[in-house]
């Protein structure tokens, strides 16, 4: 058996192993059953969504593949094919395979009618090939996708995407072949690549177990080890257990069953309520599959943390910590600590977070579910969250960053909320905006992460109903603790987004921890008077004519999306032009409401 699931070669291709078999020289427990392929008189094809796939290239380090449409490959430009016998295009199975970007979409299109002698298209937007169309040979068009709409007039009756390696369409290029033989590239996963690491240092070989939906390792001597506690059916195993062995396991079993039961008197509920948890989650993930980043293993988690070694953060949420991915991405891993939510923080952020693609919104790699344990994998921004840039507190802190650099960073986080906002299929509304939760990249281009908090609504809908508030106390809108002052939207969103625009410009926390009276907690009135008088908002502090013009436009701005009641609070397409405009044009806000404190205002706001 573990000499049957050895690598295999075919042509050109040699040592090609797990998730891959061929179904001429191997078991189907040698792989995966969507990876099956075909070894003919040295070819490699592989089926996918029922069409077939000449291989043309396999790298299993980086689980690459490079592949060509078999009806489409291996044209001989002297001689007429037959055209494909079905106008469809490709259709990759998503679950396992995906595009990467080094492809770019073409066109081929059949039975056109006339190009025009008058047109001015050149052979740098069109290639052509002959096939056969009831007989008789016709053109077949390949044009770029960025071009098609200039062949509308020639009315043609069929077309097929095709995908093609970039820049494969070149002048140097002078047949259509050229192209289509070039094939396109996919990457793979989902199929336990990871867990065959241990089982080969160890000597063995991987296979799948079709029954468990499970890999499982053969060893040398020819038995079977179980991965992550799943071990295949005994006929493939092709061992059994001892007498003596099964005695002991049934006594064993006995023992561990009465202590099971000891424990589950004294937490019945707890394991109740905890499984019922799982399963609502559990539900959730399979509604929404397929996901388009891909589910680890708590095994994973700890493999590419190091065993958590290098933690990047502690919040209320849990700790984030460095890691890797099998490609040497730098990845935060976001270790969920057990929620009094339900698992609402989990699932909010993973059906949130997937349906966003900006580059002002954190990017979701992956997600970890198994039972209490849960992880999301992010990319790693290598500046970390924006508190800690702009809270002064002190000699030996982080240097404060540059007005321009600020502005700059007020300005993305407007662009990410705007497309949270109106940019997505499902408006997305994130009630936790706050220092903490920007990341910042190398180039201090900000994104917006942390989505535990967040509602989908449809676009239509402006105003949602909610069941008690959410948020972080010092950013929470004030419709959100009090109906009587408006409904909760996604104004309450541009609420926090101002509250955090005047903590920048501050360069301090709006709340003061020790503060002896709530009225005294919120500093808006302050930066009030301190532009109402025309000082600088950093006492102390220096700044450039132009600068100080950056800090009294973000001062304005983060005034106006604090205005108590929400239809006098601007929206974040409104927010990004009035960032953008001169100062000049701005009109100052009304002095903010719920922000006076009792007693005189302190000549600068305590750090």
């Amino acid at each position: 058996m573990y000499a049957s699931c050895a690598p295999f070669d075919c042509g050109n291709f040699s040592n090609i192993s797990y998730p891959f078999w061929s179904f001429n020289i191997q078991p189907s427990y040698c792989g995966h059953p969507n990876f099956k392929l075909d070894c003919q008189h040295g070819n490699l094809t592989i089926d996918i969504k029922s069409q077939k796939f000449h291989i043309l290239h396999i790298n299993q380090t980086s689980q690459l593949l490079r592949i060509a449409r078999d009806d489409l490959w291996g044209y001989d430009s002297n001689v007429v094919h037959s055209c494909p016998k079905q106008y469809i295009d490709v259709n990759l199975d998503l679950n396992f395979f995906k595009y990467t970007a080094n492809n770019e979409n073409y066109t081929l299109l059949y039975e056109c009618g006339p190009l025009s002698q008058s047109s001015t298209l050149s052979s740098e937007v069109f290639k052509v090939i002959s096939c056969l169309i009831e007989g008789k040979p016709r053109d077949a068009y390949l044009v770029s996708s960025a071009k098609l709409a200039d062949f509308i007039v020639m009315k043609c009756k069929n077309s097929i995407t095709v995908p093609s390696l970039k820049n494969s369409f070149t002048n140097d290029s002078d047949i259509v072949v050229d192209v289509l033989d070039e094939g396109f590239e996919v990457g793979w996963s989902g199929v336990g690549e990871d867990e065959c690491d241990g089982c080969i240092k160890s000597g063995g070989r991987c296979g799948y177990n079709t029954s468990e939906n499970a890999i499982f390792c053969l060893s040398p001597e020819k038995s079977v080890a179980p991965i992550d506690g799943v071990t295949p059916s005994t006929a493939i195993a092709g061992k059994q257990l001892s007498r003596q062995g099964k005695i002991k396991i049934i006594i064993g079993s006995a023992g561990a069953v009465f202590v099971a039961l000891s424990v589950c008197i004294t937490i019945f509920c707890f394991k109740y309520k905890s499984t019922k948890n799982n399963q609502d989650i559990e539900k959730f993930l399979k509604t929404h599959e397929p996901f388009p980043v891909r589910r680890y293993k708590f095994s994973h988690i700890k493999k590419m943390t190091n065993n958590f070694k290098v933690e990047l953060g502690q919040g209320g949420y849990g700790a984030v910590y460095k890691g890797k991915l099998l490609d040497d991405r730098p990845v935060a891993v976001k270790i969920l600590k057990s929620s009094k939510r339900n698992g609402e923080d989990f699932m909010n952020e993973v059906s949130s977070i997937t349906k966003t693609s900006h580059v002002n919104v954190v990017t979701l790699l992956g997600f970890c579910f198994e039972g209490r344990k849960k992880a999301l994998i992010y990319e790693l921004m290598s500046n970390g969250s924006l508190d800690k840039l702009i809270y002064n507190k002190g000699p030996g802190t982080v240097p404060s960053l540059s007005w321009e650099i600020l502005y700059q960073i007020s300005k993305g986080i407007a662009r990410g909320l705007e497309y949270l906002h109106r940019g997505c299929s499902t408006q997305i509304l994130h009630f936790d905006i706050k220092p903490h939760n920007i990341l910042l990249d190398e180039n201090f281009c900000p994104k917006i992460s942390d989505f535990g908090m967040a509602r989908l609504c449809p676009k239509k809908e402006s105003i949602i109903s909610m069941s008690g508030a959410r948020g972080t106390m010092g950013y929470v809108a004030p419709e959100l603790w009090n109906r009587n002052f408006g409904r909760v939207s996604h104004k309450s969103d541009v609420y926090s987004y101002g509250m955090m625009l005047l903590e920048m410009v501050g360069g301090r926390k709006n709340l003061h921890a020790d503060a002896s009276h709530t009225s005294e907690i919120y500093f808006p009135y302050w930066v009030y008077s301190r532009l109402d008088l025309g000082g600088y908002l950093r006492p102390g502090e220096v700044i450039a004519s132009e600068e100080d013009e950056i800090a009294k436009r973000m001062t304005v701005v983060g005034l106006w999306c604090i205005q108590t009641f929400p239809n006098d609070r601007p929206t974040m397409s409104r927010v990004i032009e009035m960032l953008e405009c001169n100062m000049n044009s701005l009109e100052i806000p009304p002095k903010p409401v719920l922000s006076s404190p009792t007693r005189s205002v302190p000549k600068s706001p305590a750090s």
